[in-house]
């Protein structure tokens, strides 16, 4: 437990925030959203390499929060290893990847040539655009998949735009601000979108600026925090932004996280 200033004063925690390394599904270029997944080779050592970039630049974590999914937990337990002290890893549901309905398991490239550019685009970057949804069958065996044993059935959506998961993360960032204003730092792994919601929440960011945000995946992102327990948006920084800002502008080439 960290004290200064005034006698008793907590010093907030620091807060990073990790995209689970490369999946099989990244890998093969799908709508992978509600599917569990693992990692790839490559996504093994993505996890590892972050929780040296942290150690290597001195910080510490003392908890990290994961997603229940394979692809997230993995990523978590791989860092927790290799994070000095090795702190503990807590499961949070609302962290799940975002669902994109109907296309879950597809190809972008075959989604992008049956729907355009318009629908693609919206779809996957815009705050609300929401995709067709899953059928009642195909709902019922997302939501069946063992990652989601310990979650409520909520956890896995029929559809849901980036509001919908907005929504959904925002008590967990008032889970984030109280941990941090207790003096622990936290690593936050997630996904693409549930991170992009955890960041729009915590910055207030709006449609257009959601849009521009791309999250590489296995490279954590750092934020200095104030005395409320909320990320300092000037104080976001990649611990390798010679590697990270560049995969952040292929993700963008892609079509987005």
């Amino acid at each position: 437990m960290v004290v200064g200033g005034a006698e008793g004063d907590m010093v907030p925690g620091e807060l990073f925030l990790l995209r689970h390394g490369e999946s099989t599904a990244n890998a093969a270029g799908l709508f992978t959203g509600s599917l569990d997944v693992g990692l790839t080779p490559l996504g093994q050592r993505q996890s590892r390499r972050a929780a040296a970039l942290i150690n290597d630049a001195g910080h510490r974590v003392d908890l990290l929060l994961t997603s229940p999914m394979t692809r997230a937990r993995a990523t978590a337990d791989l860092a927790a290893e290799a994070l000095a002290g090795q702190p503990p890893v807590e499961i949070d549901c609302r962290l799940a990847e975002r669902s994109y309905g109907a296309l879950t398991g597809r190809t972008k490239a075959a989604v992008l040539a049956e729907y355009g550019t318009e629908a693609f685009v919206h779809w996957r970057r815009s705050l609300e655009g929401t995709p067709p949804p899953l059928t009642a069958a195909a709902l019922s065996r997302l939501r069946a998949q063992p990652a989601f044993a310990g979650c409520p059935a909520e956890a896995v959506a029929a559809t849901e735009s980036l509001a919908d998961v907005m929504r959904r993360v925002r008590p967990v960032a008032e889970r984030i601000a109280s941990t941090l204003l207790a003096g622990r730092s936290l690593l936050v792994v997630g996904h693409g979108n549930s991170l992009r919601a955890l960041i729009g929440v915590a910055e207030g960011l709006d449609a257009a600026a959601l849009h521009a945000l791309n999250l590489p995946p296995g490279e954590p992102l750092r934020y200095a925090v104030d005395d409320a327990g909320r990320p300092v948006p000037a104080t976001a920084s990649y611990l390798d932004p010679w590697t990270a800002l560049p995969a952040a502008r292929r993700v963008a080439r892609e079509g987005g996280t």
